[in-house]
């Protein structure tokens, strides 16, 4: 308190204001040490003195610093003291005091404008949650925490939680509304909260398909009057009985909720129109439908009610309403910008930045789906009606396209045109339709190139390949980033054995588009060509990946593992064909070659047996049913198998002979006796069937055996000339030896077959005919490496089974895929271009 000096009385009271306060020396304040103190300590927060006049806010006193004399001051902020008495008389008092000062201020008393002397705050009370309200507002609170989660548990497609969520929301909410009546406050019954129950649960119910219960928690809604709008909830009831198939119902409901809506909202009643018009295309009431449509159409028209009206026209035939509504669809307003404001300008940076992000914001893209929509509907639209509104479609075509031009959707026109072409393709008239695509050749590069892809594709499908090239060069120089016209022009190279440069087209391709699958399935054929399996086991893995069912993937992938000699994954592969296509008889019977490659016998049988039902026409699987029955020593069945053989291939003699062995080896002498006396009279030149003849007449004591016996030295030796002739002519080729058993007629024939048979079927002698058979004429190997027996016509020299295999898909499987644009237009009226997986025959 030294430095505290309390104001004398005889002291100016408005003296000092000129006087110079070091204190207010903000330069000097490092070095003051009683500034320094006070910020480091307490020292400058000690309670000050009150002067001691009243009125006073504090006494006037000295300021004491470390810097300079000491001034005394009337006051220690500088201001003169208020209230001071001066030359008697009492000064009066001002109205304003200093926040936190009173008039009971004491000397001595703290500085405490905040209350902070009096401690900490006391504690809250408790609340009481035993009061009937507390727990009313509880219960309130959990049945609103049930409804969000029902409603958050169906967003993320969990419905049965979201169902039972809903049911313990409605459970909750009758055990509030109890509350309230029990403690008379019935009249203050939350009516917003019962609607919210009920209407959750009546969604959940529609949500997982159990209408009876929805349309009865709607019903609850409905009738209740005290809920405002609930008439509304009347389209959700209609809308249930539209899934039910109930659609008079339907029809009753949509068109209540439609009087209870007033024309304030318009929106809402455009749209209930369109539902009552799609249930009464649903019941085939066009007449009604056309109404509903026609009026909206007029109210408020849109693309998909424009659409429907044309349906509907199309289903009764009225060809000039069809030319209205088709210019009435075009005509249609979309509500969108056109692209140009989305191309930055080089002058403004700022709106340059504004474009860049508004570009692929979610309206752009809401715009662009919207565009396309309409586009869709307008293409489909036009094709439907085309062909019916004139008398040949070709001018019907040209009458949509006049339109089209006219309209906001002039580049509409040239697909149009395209799809006219494609139009001539499925009536096989292929001329008009090249004379078409041609008409784009001066046209934009887009449709150019599209076109010229068309054009080449069908040169292909001609085996003009030639043309094909030219005009893939022409659609690759109109957009060298068609994947379409690569590939086109990969497969000219493909079919002219040109596989490298084929698969550097099918790799362009790919850059251009990576999702085209028909680039990477003709790029694994082009490396299986080149022998490259492993890069060719790349390309159909990677197209697996993408066409999981697709069995001609599965079926090349089966092949070259085959290659690679891995038979257990060939199997496997397969399997999963057969599982896509369960009545695919080649990949059946490649199954039975594979197990019988195996040494499964058994299983071999059963995969051929199935072959052979769903396609009992294929020779080799006749073949080998027939030589495994033999070999199990049932010899009846077998001769079904090789009965079929004969109706299919009559004028090969190796069927009927096996017929007649097999009458033989089962002990039906007499049958097998007829059956080589009618092969006899087919084929009288036969060899074989002349020795059996013989054989079986003198084992029978038979008169004929002698006429049998002339007739077969006489057929050998009349072959014995005629080999050394062809001999001495061929100079022993290979070719000269086969010509030289075919000979002219049909005892070169027989001959040859015979040479084929004589393992089989020798009559005890060691056989020397030579079973180098060509793989038409060949029978299985199979069948001449049957085990040996007691009985003189077996043969004795095991052999390899030498089996063909046809791909499961025939021939296409090795063609490469074309590359032809497809474009599918809607569910009901699909169309293509020529379509990407067509395989050239």
């Amino acid at each position: 308190m030294e430095n505290v000096h309390l104001a004398l009385e005889e002291e100016d009271l408005y003296s000092g204001y000129n006087d110079y306060n070091p204190t207010f020396d903000s330069e000097e304040l490092e070095n003051d040490a009683g500034f320094q103190q006070a910020v480091r300590t307490s020292h400058g927060r000690r309670p000050p003195m009150t002067a001691k006049f009243p009125g006073t806010a504090i006494g006037a006193r000295p300021l004491g610093t470390s810097f300079g004399s000491r001034i005394p001051m009337t006051s220690s902020m500088g201001r003169p003291v208020t209230g001071a008495v001066q030359d008697g008389a009492a000064r009066p008092m001002t109205a304003v005091r200093a926040a936190g000062y009173t008039s009971s201020l004491t000397r001595g008393s703290t500085f405490d404008p905040l209350g902070q002397s009096r401690g900490p705050a006391p504690s809250l009370e408790a609340k009481n949650e035993d009061t009937p309200e507390e727990k009313i507002k509880i219960l309130e609170k959990k049945v609103n925490d049930l409804i969000e989660e029902s409603c958050m548990a169906q967003s993320i497609g969990a419905l049965q939680l979201s169902l039972e969520k809903a049911k313990e929301a409605g459970r909750k909410e009758r055990a509030l509304v109890r509350q309230r009546e029990q403690t008379g406050n019935a009249d203050h019954i939350n009516l917003d909260l019962t609607y919210s129950v009920l209407l959750n649960l009546a969604n959940q119910y529609e949500n997982n398909e159990m209408y009876p219960e929805a349309l009865n928690s709607y019903q609850v809604i409905v009738k209740n009057k005290m809920f405002n709008n609930a008439g509304r909830l009347k389209v959700n009831m209609a809308n249930i009985y539209f899934k039910q198939k109930n659609y008079p119902k339907a029809i009753k409901f949509y068109r209540m909720a439609l009087d209870q809506i007033s024309n304030a909202h318009k929106e809402m009643r455009i749209k209930i129109m369109q539902n009552i018009g799609v249930v009464f295309v649903r019941m085939g009431q066009y007449s009604d439908a056309i109404t509903s449509f026609e009026h909206i159409m007029s109210e408020s028209p849109n693309i998909k009610t424009g659409f429907n009206l044309i349906l509907c026209y199309y289903a009764i035939g009225d060809r000039e309403r069809m030319k209205k509504a088709f210019q009435k669809l075009i005509s249609v307003p979309l509500g969108i910008d056109d692209d140009d404001k989305y191309i930055p300008s080089n002058d403004d940076t700022s709106s340059n930045m504004v474009i860049e992000a508004i570009k692929n914001d979610k309206l752009h893209q809401m715009e662009r789906d919207l565009k396309v929509l309409a586009e869709k509907y307008i293409m489909t639209a036009a094709k439907l009606i085309a062909p019916t509104i004139e008398t040949s479609f070709a001018t019907g075509f040209d009458w949509c396209v006049d339109m089209v031009k006219s309209s906001q959707y002039v580049e509409l026109a040239n697909d149009l045109e395209i799809n006219k072409a494609i139009t001539y393709l499925r009536q096989k008239d292929f001329n008009q339709a090249v004379e078409t695509l041609k008409t784009f050749e001066k046209k934009d590069s887009r449709v150019k190139s599209a076109a010229a892809t068309n054009l080449s594709f069908l040169h292909f499908l001609e085996k003009e390949y030639e043309q094909a090239e030219r005009y893939a060069d022409l659609a690759m120089t109109a957009d060298r980033y068609n994947p379409a016209a690569l590939i086109n022009k990969g497969n000219t190279l493909f079919v002219k054995q040109d596989y490298e440069k084929a698969a550097e087209f099918y790799k362009e391709a790919l850059r251009n588009d990576s999702s085209c699958t028909e680039a990477l399935y003709n790029l694994g054929l082009s490396y299986k060509k080149l022998n490259r399996l492993e890069e060719a086991l790349d390309c159909f893995l990677k197209l697996h990946a993408i066409l999981r069912n697709s069995a001609q993937v599965m079926y090349q992938l089966a092949h070259l593992y085959e290659l690679l000699e891995d038979s257990q994954q060939a199997i496997e592969w397969l399997m999963q064909v057969i599982s896509v296509t369960p009545t695919d008889p080649q990949a059946l019977a490649k199954l039975g070659e594979l197990h019988d490659g195996e040494g499964d016998k058994s299983q071999a049988f059963q995969y051929y047996y199935d072959s052979f039902r769903y396609f009992p026409s294929n020779i080799d699987v006749i073949e080998w049913l027939g030589a495994y029955y033999i070999e199990t020593q049932f010899c009846e069945k077998a001769i079904q198998y090789f009965e079929r053989a004969t109706l299919i291939q009559p004028t090969q003699v190796k069927w009927q002979l096996m017929v007649a062995s097999c009458y033989r080896r089962s002990g039906n002498y007499q049958k097998a006796l007829e059956t080589y006396k009618d092969i006899h009279h087919k084929f009288p030149e036969n060899v074989e069937c002349l020795r059996f003849l013989v054989r079986l007449c003198t084992d029978m004591g038979l008169n004929e055996v002698q006429e049998y016996a002339t007739k077969l030295k006489k057929v050998e030796k009349m072959k014995e000339m005629r080999e050394q002739r062809v001999k001495s002519g061929r100079e022993g080729s290979a070719r000269g030896r086969r010509e030289g058993r075919e000979g002219s007629g049909g005892s070169a024939v027989a001959q040859s077959e015979s040479k084929q048979l004589s393992p089989l079927l020798d009559s005890g002698k060691d056989s020397s005919h030579s079973s180098n058979s060509t793989k038409g004429e060949r029978l299985s190997a199979r069948m001449r490496s049957l085990p040996a027996s007691n009985e003189p016509y077996e043969a004795n020299s095991p052999k390899e089974l030498d089996a063909s295999y046809v791909d499961p898909l025939g021939p296409q499987m090795e063609r490469p895929k074309t590359g032809a644009k497809k474009r599918v237009e809607d569910d009901d009226f699909a169309d293509e271009e020529l379509g990407d997986d067509l395989l050239p025959e």
